[in-house]
Order: C-alpha cells, then sequence, then structure tokens
C-alpha cells in the first residue's frame, strides 16, 4: 500500500478511470458504464484518520470526471463494498492495488473469473488463477476459468466486431 500511496496521483487516477469507462464502453459494449473506485485506506481513510488519499487525490479526481460525463462513485471502503454486495450495482470497480481487487473477485467467482487486460489492439483474457503451474500434468486443475476466459474473449471480438473504432 506505501508504494501505491507514494505513486497515487489525480493523473493516474484519471487515466485508470478513463481507461475503465473506454474498455466498458468498447469490450462490453456498456454504453453509460456505472463505475465504482475504490479507496486506498481501510475503511477510505475515515475522513483523513486512516490516510488522506481519498480526501486529496482520489475523491476531487471521481468528481472531476462525473463533471465531464463519467458515471463514477466513490471513493469506497473496500471491505464493505463487498461484504455488502455494493459491487453488485456497478459496470466496473477500480482497485486501487492488485490484492483490494483479486482477492474479491477470486472468492466471488468460484473459480471463473477472468483477468481482462483493457485498451489493447488485440483481445488478452486470462484465468483468474494464472498459469497454476503448480497443477500442470496432474489431472487436479479446474477448467472452469480457463474457459471462461475463452469465452469473455469471443465475446469481446463480437462486441468489437459490432462497433469498430470511428476512426477506422
Amino acid at each position: 500500500r506505501r508504494c501505491v500511496a507514494a505513486s497515487l496521483t489525480t493523473t493516474r487516477v484519471e487515466e485508470r478511470i478513463r481507461a475503465m469507462h473506454s474498455a466498458l464502453t468498447r469490450d462490453f459494449g456498456i454504453a453509460a458504464p456505472h463505475i465504482a473506485v475504490l479507496g486506498l485506506n481501510p475503511h477510505a481513510g475515515e475522513e483523513g484518520l486512516i490516510g488522506s488519499e481519498e480526501q486529496t487525490i482520489i475523491g476531487p479526481t471521481i468528481i472531476a470526471m462525473r463533471e465531464r460525463g463519467i458515471d463514477v462513485l466513490g471513493p469506497y471502503p473496500s471491505d464493505g463494498f463487498f461484504a455488502f454486495g455494493a459491487y453488485k450495482t456497478f459496470d466496473g470497480i477500480l482497485a486501487m492495488y492488485h490484492d483490494q481487487g483479486l482477492i474479491p473477485l477470486k472468492l466471488l467467482a468460484h473459480g471463473g473469473g477472468v483477468n481482462v487486460t483493457a485498451n489493447l489492439n488485440i483481445v488478452r483474457t486470462s484465468p483468474d488463477h494464472g498459469t497454476a503451474f503448480d497443477k500442470a500434468g496432474r489431472n487436479v486443475a479446474d477448467s472452469g476459468s480457463t474457459v471462461a476466459a475463452l469465452s469473455l474473449a469471443i465475446a469481446i471480438v463480437g462486441t468489437r466486431a459490432k462497433n469498430p473504432p470511428a476512426n477506422t
């Protein structure tokens, strides 16, 4: 978390919100994506008691993006956001670091989660468990996430084909 806090800027948060908005529109065909942004600190900083990044960087960036027409809300405390089901009402969730987003994804997806690398010229998906080299050749791996990754890649290709970029 310290490394994230040290590199967190309004420009970086804005870039990530724009990237998520673009991917949800381009790859998933969502015309007006509803995006959540998680806070960096526990309890989203408790109004500055645990950390100030939510008040000084993340929150103001969210406000600025809303003023520019992007439907984005937050910053949300990640524990309650996932524990009480708030994630169900959003099209995309921007986490501040790897484990903050992937631990809930893996728990909620029950082996069917997919990692999507957004905004590439090619479609890239992968199973939420990664390569699972520890299970290779032992006939113990669950193929669910791999099948989900392939299915999602096919769906994204189809969505992109229906909605090509205007400049091509």
